[in-house]
């Protein structure tokens, strides 16, 4: 395939201006700056906010997504707007009411994590806060997340689709429409996920993968998002699946491939399966690591060379948990997602 995925999206050491980085490095890329808050504003614009608003962005910023461009935008469509990144609940708690919200922009399980810790932990009423509204982004929601957030802050809730490629906000969507509204023509497509052909309208059932075109890159990039299309659709669904080397956990994704590189350098690891889960509001990712001898399985040393290289790899937090049997045959690293998110790494095989 030739379409562009964010490990094979040209720019690196040759790309000039305003360059997205994510996290592992694996994505340098250049982006037009004022181009990309022009379609952020757009596409809050179109999701509710308007020059009324008070807006804290709590999202990370350090690659995707992209909580500054947001804010930037923010600032263009309403009264005022802050980036104040996924601090401790309390804390986000605090600059809310500091900056008088009226809007907050979050991922979906951030959103729900602060709903469960204002109930629990901080005995707090949700509608003291008079949020008008909650946008969410970064990651595949849970089914009724969208509906118990409305319910419990009595705001308006909709969902933006950002581009993980560059983060920046395209389409949006009400969390019980099952497709996404762009604010450009042409800026979302879809495709096969081994092919490099666009899907005409309506669509044949089947898999697809999203693809995004902005002006300033030259043709379609595939986003790693996944639809399953029933047939007939006549526009682009939102995402309930991802494809290829990354995968999305917290709202970040994570290069398979970057960690069974870092991992090889580790003497006497057997195999290893990166588990991801969400069995309460936020996603929760463990690396499982079987050794090769009896030795290391009880060396806490070695464990900590494992933790570190994932540190040193990604900001996302991993556990590291060391099975307590020895595995003499050697095999490949493995990605088992517990959600249902993930459909696996080779996108010719998936489709």
């Amino acid at each position: 395939m030739s379409w562009p995925t964010r490990a094979t999206l040209p720019g690196g050491r040759s790309a000039r201006g305003l360059l997205a980085v994510s996290p592992e490095g694996q994505l340098v890329a250049p982006v037009d700056a004022a181009a990309a808050r022009e379609l952020a504003a757009a596409t809050l614009r179109a999701a509710g906010i308007g020059e009324r608003d008070r807006v804290v962005v709590a999202l990370n910023d350090d690659g995707e997504p992209a909580g500054s461009l947001i804010a930037q935008a923010a600032a263009d469509v309403a009264q005022a707007a802050a980036s104040v990144g996924p601090r401790g609940r309390m804390r986000l708690h605090t600059a809310l009411e500091a900056v008088g919200a009226t809007a907050l922009v979050a991922t979906p399980t951030g959103a729900m994590d602060f709903l469960a810790r204002l109930h629990l932990e901080f005995l707090l009423d949700p509608l003291d806060l008079e949020l008008r509204h909650i946008l969410l982004v970064g990651e595949i929601a849970s089914a009724g997340a969208g509906a118990q957030l409305a319910a419990e802050f009595e705001a308006s809730v909709r969902e933006l689709y950002a581009d993980p490629v560059f983060g920046v906000p395209v389409a949006w969507r009400d969390p019980g429409e099952a497709l996404l509204t762009p604010v450009r023509d042409g800026i979302l497509g879809l495709a096969p996920p081994a092919k490099d052909a666009p899907l005409e309208a309506p669509h044949d059932a089947g898999l697809a993968e999203i693809t995004v075109r902005h002006a300033w890159h030259d043709g379609p990039v595939r986003t790693g998002h996944a639809v399953r299309l029933a047939g007939g659709e006549t526009g682009i669904p939102a995402p309930a699946h991802t494809v290829g080397e990354h995968v999305l956990v917290k709202g970040r994704w994570l290069s398979v491939p970057k960690i069974a590189a870092a991992l090889s350098k580790i003497d006497g690891i057997a195999r290893w399966d990166l588990r991801i889960s969400r069995a309460g509001t936020l996603d929760t990712a463990r690396l499982h690591v079987a050794f090769n001898r009896d030795t290391l399985v009880k060396n806490p040393m070695w464990k900590g060379r494992v933790q570190q290289a994932l540190y040193a790899l990604t900001p996302i937090g991993v556990e590291v948990v060391v099975e307590p049997e020895v595995a003499e045959e050697r095999r490949p690293g493995t990605v088992t997602d517990e959600r249902g998110h993930h459909l696996g790494r080779d996108r010719a095989q998936v489709s």
